[in-house]
């Protein structure tokens, strides 16, 4: 009896191992491009395109119905239907002359500026001024910081916070491009005589302010730098 049973464990391990050797021939045999229709299927099924899906239960493709564009296309042509504004065409016509013009670029450059000119406005910082504006800003400037120091009058800025900073305006005149922004800020300005005393402002009160200043830049020069070439405010 135990020679049978041992005689019947051969049969079985020769049957599993023959088994097992033509497995790993189905397997390791079959090349990756092999035509089997099962396969195929496989691969179709994980297309990046939905419409190009098939059913891997019968190889059919599955036709998806067409709702019309997507939400970015949707976004696009809704985009390109709103009405075109001086703004947006006026920043078009500088963008085409300087197409490295970048709106947030520009803003943030502009908010910097702001914050300078002012600073240096307040200390008579006429070299910092004079590199920030054009000749007839800076006269202007110029002016009101010498009727200041012949009064032996000094202000006093401190720039609290920038609210809010906005484009208003864009053009070209001839080859120069100009850009309007409203800057909002929150200001303390005190303005003291010689012997210290407040003659103008208030050093306990915080004011809102609006300026409304134009940059300008010559597209025809190598020079990247915009110059404040006017200023006026809403207060």
């Amino acid at each position: 009896m135990g020679e049978g049973f041992q005689f019947i464990d051969i049969i079985l391990f020769a049957m599993i191992a023959a088994f097992l050797i033509l497995r790993l021939r189905s397997v390791l045999g079959r090349h990756k491009d092999s035509g089997d229709p099962q396969q195929r299927n496989q691969t179709d099924a994980f297309s990046s395109d939905p419409k190009k899906q098939k059913d891997t239960s019968n190889g059919n493709v599955i036709a998806l119905p067409d709702h019309g564009p997507v939400d970015g296309d949707a976004d696009e042509e809704e985009a390109e239907k709103q009405p075109e504004t001086p703004l947006s065409a006026g920043l078009a016509q500088i963008k085409s002359v300087s197409p490295d013009f970048d709106d947030t670029e520009f803003l943030v450059g502009a908010r910097t500026a702001f914050e300078m000119i002012i600073q240096a406005f307040a200390e008579g910082d006429t070299d910092l001024l004079n590199s920030l504006l054009n000749n007839e800003v800076y006269n202007n400037f110029l002016q009101a910081i010498r009727s200041r120091e012949a009064d032996n009058h000094k202000l006093e800025n401190t720039l609290v916070r920038i609210v809010s900073g906005e484009m208003i305006e864009a053009y070209m005149e001839d080859q120069i491009a100009n850009v309007t922004i409203k800057i909002v800020s929150e200001q303390v300005n005190v303005t003291r005589d010689e012997d210290g005393e407040v003659v103008d402002g208030d050093a306990d009160h915080i004011s809102e302010v609006t300026d409304i200043w134009t940059y300008a830049r010559d597209t025809k020069t190598d020079d990247p730098n915009w110059l404040l070439v006017a200023t006026r405010s809403l207060d």
